[in-house]
């Protein structure tokens, strides 16, 4: 059996994503088992997941993943470079033998060689120079690379081109034996559009909301998951995690601020000055917000002032392998991974208590992420806390 690996959020799962789960297991042959690495109950966009990890993991499995590992939230909620890294050294781990990810652009060659371009000490140093002048690092990496590989650095205007050449670096800078399988995005980006039966996660996010049509976007089985949760109002309810964030960014004191993730450059100080004044999340957002700073950015160091999490626990790599939910061949999977996997894997949520101390850190903000997440569900009912450590992973056959 070989391992073919999916960095992801399934937020929720849709259609688009069971086609690059089909065509990465086509493109693997038959005897490959498909292992995601996803992120858990808060997403790189600095939210809260529309469902729990466990419910997004059991739709993937039921939509042709094999098995579901967890990328702990220091990572998940991290800058699409640490995103893809934890990913990437997660697969390695494992021993996986490839790793498919979604693009607007299938050439694996131009992706490959704007990866090396901005691994390079002298894109580094453009880049520098454009953070100087004032620019966003979208828009600095952008002119850098531009200037080193012309017309190319366009293809990084688009989130999964953005995510495939980070894997691509991850990948470089590890040594990965991993063979890169690009899969080309045949439906609607993340801009909120439909076509025919596709649609992005963030557009299938909006209908849900506003109570509108969105299952024919959806395989039937992720559809009546998400259906069942909404009904049970076992979903965060707009509004609460702004309320929550907001409490605690008051009650910080200036250390706590300069001590969360990508809080340089003097951003920590603007943050607790805002954070004081401004009456909602929003417009703490929006006071902070410059051209300099991507707003996705802002969103994830409130995430991360809720959750406890500081600049300094993403401190190499992922220190410990959570399985989320498995199928039937993942339990093959999962039986060889055990065989050469050198980290220790969870199935067993008590097991946690057995982890060494910074893995033990790290599982301990996930599970204050989960009561929190929960904290934030429309019935009261479902507000229960403790489930980090009680939730055993989904088992299908």
């Amino acid at each position: 059996m070989t391992i073919t690996g999916i960095i992801c959020e399934y937020n929720p799962f849709h259609n688009g994503h069971a086609l690059q789960l089909a065509e990465a297991r086509e493109k693997s042959g038959g005897d490959t088992a498909i292992v995601c690495v996803m992120g858990g109950n808060f997403v790189q966009r600095g939210e809260p997941a529309v469902v729990s990890k466990h419910v997004r993991a059991e739709m993937a499995v039921l939509c042709g993943a094999d098995l579901v590992l967890e990328l702990p939230a220091p990572w998940a909620l991290a800058s699409a470079e640490r995103f893809a890294a934890g990913g990437v050294a997660i697969l390695d781990a494992i021993g996986a033998d490839r790793l498919s990810f979604g693009v607007e652009c299938p050439d694996e060659k131009r992706l490959s060689a704007l990866a090396g371009i901005l691994l390079s000490p002298e894109c580094g140093t453009l880049i520098k120079a454009e953070l100087a002048a004032g620019v966003s690092f979208a828009v600095a990496r952008e002119r850098a690379v531009s200037k080193l590989a012309g017309g190319d650095a366009l293809l990084l205007r688009e989130p999964n081109n953005i995510l495939a050449v980070e894997y691509l670096k991850a990948m470089a800078r590890r040594g990965s034996a991993m063979r890169p399988i690009p899969v080309e995005r045949a439906f609607a980006a993340h801009d909120g559009g439909e076509s025919g039966g596709f649609a992005g996660a963030s557009r299938i996010r909006e209908l849900a909301a506003a109570g509108g049509e969105y299952g024919q976007f959806m395989p039937d089985a992720a559809y009546t998951l998400l259906r069942r949760e909404l009904d049970a109002g076992r979903t965060p309810e707009p509004g609460r995690i702004d309320a929550m964030a907001m409490y605690r960014l008051r009650t910080m004191t200036a250390g706590d601020f300069q001590a969360l993730p990508d809080a340089g450059e003097g951003l920590w100080l603007r943050f607790m000055r805002c954070a004081g004044s401004e009456p909602t999340l929003k417009a703490v957002l929006d006071a902070v917000k410059t051209k300099r700073y991507a707003y996705a950015r802002l969103r994830r160091m409130a995430m991360a002032a809720l959750l406890g999490m500081t600049a300094d626990m993403p401190r190499g790599e992922p220190p410990y392998i959570r399985v989320l939910a498995v199928g039937g061949r993942g339990r093959e999977a999962l039986r060889l991974i055990k065989r050469r996997c050198a980290l220790p894997i969870i199935t067993k949520p008590a097991a946690a208590k057995l982890l060494p101390e910074e893995a033990g850190r790290i599982f301990e903000l996930e599970a204050r992420a989960g009561d929190i997440y929960t904290l934030m569900f429309k019935n009261p009912g479902w507000r229960r806390g403790g489930a980090e450590w009680t939730t055993s992973p989904v088992v299908l056959p």
